[in-house]
């Protein structure tokens, strides 16, 4: 299966034929859809037919294989047979939002260089709990220097290592519970020029004014190392 959402993230619909279909969903030889998976939410959209059939999709996840990725379909939706062609689009507002979010969370994890034990991205909000003993981070502080990272306009690109150079460089792996998306022999590491290098398969807009002003929620106390540092778009 070629995941296009993986080298291009901003590729909205794409030519495709199906697959196969079983109860899980619906699988195609290549698609745009991102598969939920590193705390990002999987794409909606929909799959038309030659014949102007829309097939709603309400998510997206992983299938069999690294690279494989199931389109869930909609309780009511028509059915698509095996051998179908179809076009493949995604809900592109909704996707940029989480695309925003999501590196917005990797200049987090920049500002805190703490692990990090849990995340989530949200279309209009996100987190990270971070493995801090000690509290006392201030929230205005933390707003001010990610709004900064931000209007400095940052390049964010990807590049690519292999399983054995990621192993030999445990330093690049900020997350304690996830592991960086293996199984095709290289990772994917996503660097924004000058701030942050870390592993990660979900999808990111081009440069981090891009993301536009965000402002910080709240700071919580989830245990005795535990903080969570709450995000929305201001």
């Amino acid at each position: 299966m070629e995941p296009i959402f993986r080298e291009d993230a901003y590729a909205r619909t794409c030519e495709a034929t199906v697959v196969s279909v079983d109860e899980r969903g619906i699988q195609l030889d290549r698609t745009v859809f991102y598969p939920t998976g590193g705390g990002q939410p999987g794409d909606r959209g929909a799959l038309t037919t030659s014949d102007g059939t829309a097939v709603p999709i309400v998510d997206t996840v992983k299938g069999d294989g690294p690279d494989g990725v199931l389109h869930v379909p909609a309780e009511e939706a028509p059915p698509v047979p095996a051998g179908a062609r179809v076009t493949a689009e995604i809900d592109w507002e909704r996707r940029h939002r989480l695309m925003r979010m999501h590196t917005c969370m990797h200049l987090l994890s920049a500002i805190l260089p703490y692990p990090v034990t849990g995340g989530q991205v949200g279309e209009g909000k996100g987190r990270l709990d971070f493995d801090i003993p000690e509290a006392g981070l201030d929230k205005e502080r933390i707003a001010a220097d990610l709004n900064r990272l931000i209007e400095e306009d940052h390049p964010v690109g990807a590049e690519w290592i292999t399983d054995e150079e990621l192993d030999a460089r445990p330093d690049l792996v900020k997350t304690m519970a996830v592991e960086p998306p293996r199984g095709s022999g290289r990772v994917r590491l996503i660097r924004i020029e000058g701030q942050d290098l870390q592993p990660c398969g979900g999808t990111h807009v081009r440069r981090t004014g891009e993301i536009g002003r965000v402002a910080v929620d709240r700071i919580q106390s989830k245990g005795k190392r535990n903080r969570r540092v709450s995000l929305s778009f201001a």
